[in-house]
């Protein structure tokens, strides 16, 4: 037997074209298996079904937004490392009085199935307290809220 008819019979797990060619469609495959089961395992939310009557609900929530500025309010939120306790420092001009308890509200900015809502008890004039929750990496939306206010800011966990 020659060599070119050793060449010629050569096996074809032996070709590395044949493996090019297996390779590219097996890479799709492979890819779209670990897209899916992604899509699966994330609760990305989805948008709100009553979006109309969110959207005629929009002057209610402006008027939180005015209220919240009238009264001068700040917020400070603490979340300490290590401390399994939240605290919210509020404050407010003469006009304000602060309530027994405010819900704070944690947003993702992207995956609302990490959301988390909170109720704070004041443990002093200004200061609110309650359980810190659990937040996931990434860019959050914070609401601090009681009957006729809020207050929002944004925050990065890192």
């Amino acid at each position: 037997m020659s060599e070119s008819d050793i060449a010629k019979k050569r096996r074809w797990y032996l070709e590395p074209y044949v493996w090019l060619i297996i390779l590219l469609p097996l890479s799709a495959v492979v890819g779209g298996i670990v897209t899916a089961w992604y899509a699966v395992e994330s609760n990305d939310g989805l948008v709100v079904d009553d979006y109309y009557k969110r959207g005629l609900a929009i002057n209610k929530v402006l008027d939180r937004d005015r209220a919240a500025k009238r009264y001068g309010l700040v917020a400070t939120l603490q979340l300490r490392t290590g401390s399994p306790v939240a605290t919210v420092i509020l404050k407010g001009n003469s006009t304000f009085t602060a309530p027994e308890e405010i819900t704070i509200s944690f947003m993702h900015a992207t995956r609302s199935g990490h959301d988390r809502k909170l109720t704070l008890r004041r443990v002093d004039p200004v200061t609110y307290q309650g359980p810190k929750p659990v937040l996931i990496r990434g860019r959050w939306n914070v609401q601090i809220e009681a009957q006729d206010w809020r207050v929002l800011d944004s925050m990065t966990v890192h």
